[in-house]
């Protein structure tokens, strides 16, 4: 599998700390893998439409920034490069996404995950469309 940044010809738009919620927190019973395309919500409700989630999938890495293997089961907490994959919504998230903004992974209307913004990429930068 092609990392998004080759298969979508970009950088990503930001980088985040998770936490997977355990199964008890209504997190995933079976674990998650690299390529899994999870959406992703803003934890303040205000921002869009109550419970709209977007299309912002992640990438897992490790701590020195490689790319983590495809199909493997990854780690209970770790970081993510986010990539916004409808760039009709990158004006909209440019104004959201900000370094300590909080969001999560969801599964349809399942929160997964807790999400921290880290750091700021090509947010600012990508093709609007």
């Amino acid at each position: 599998m092609a990392s998004y940044a080759e298969a979508m010809g970009l950088v990503p738009d930001f980088r985040i700390n998770y936490m997977l919620f355990s199964p008890e927190e209504g997190g995933r019973k079976t674990p998650h893998y690299q390529g899994i395309r999870w959406d992703f919500s803003y934890e303040n409700e205000t921002i869009g439409k109550p419970n709209q989630v977007f299309l912002i999938w992640p990438e897992f890495i490790s701590d020195s920034s490689e790319i983590l293997p495809e199909n493997e089961a990854m780690p209970k907490h770790g970081l993510a490069d986010m990539f916004i994959v409808n760039p009709a919504f990158r004006a909209f998230h440019a104004q959201h996404i900000k370094v300590g903004m909080r969001g999560y992974f969801r599964e349809g209307s399942s929160k997964i995950a807790l999400c921290e913004v880290v750091e700021i990429f090509a947010l600012h930068r990508n093709p609007q469309s």
